[in-house]
């Protein structure tokens, strides 16, 4: 199965300019960026609350790049630019995923909490995500999964 912008030309930093003018679009006050070389941040500030979403970035030396899939050692060069169209496709698909939540808030399909619950930054600095994600398999644990459908229906 291809993978979305699997092929794209579109550099990471129009992605990221696109995202910004997504933002703002939809109202938000505030944008920040920052990177590192495993991750890349955004955050912005929309409906009173903080959010920010990290993308995280393939590691230079992940045989994905670094080997042919024959299992071959790729050129340095060569290992370089598969890492860069992994990087471009991972934020052409954030960039995707962010329109798709602001759209769908936009049209009353769901709420901008529901959206961007995991990113909100809570007083302190750590997200929602970051305090509730790893509670998750502790609250599973030993307990059947909750049926999809409420009672009643």
């Amino acid at each position: 199965m291809a993978r979305y912008a699997e092929d794209t030309s579109v550099t990471s930093d129009r992605s990221k300019t696109e995202i910004e003018h997504t933002l703002a679009r939809y109202g938000a006050s505030e944008f920040v960026y920052a990177s590192r070389s495993d991750s890349a941040l955004i955050g912005f500030t929309m409906a009173d609350r903080r959010v920010r979403l990290t993308l995280p970035l393939p590691a230079s030396d992940d045989p994905a790049f670094t080997s042919t899939p024959t299992g071959r050692a790729r050129a340095v060069a060569a290992a370089k630019s598969e890492r860069e169209a992994e990087i471009r496709r991972r934020w052409r698909a954030l960039a995707l995923v962010i329109k798709a939540k602001l759209e769908a808030v936009e049209t009353g399909i769901s709420t901008f909490d529901d959206e961007f619950l995991s990113g909100i930054l809570l007083p302190g600095g750590f997200t929602v995500g970051d305090r509730m994600i790893p509670a998750l398999p502790d609250a599973y644990q030993g307990r059947p999964l909750p049926p999809l459908l409420p009672s009643g229906l």
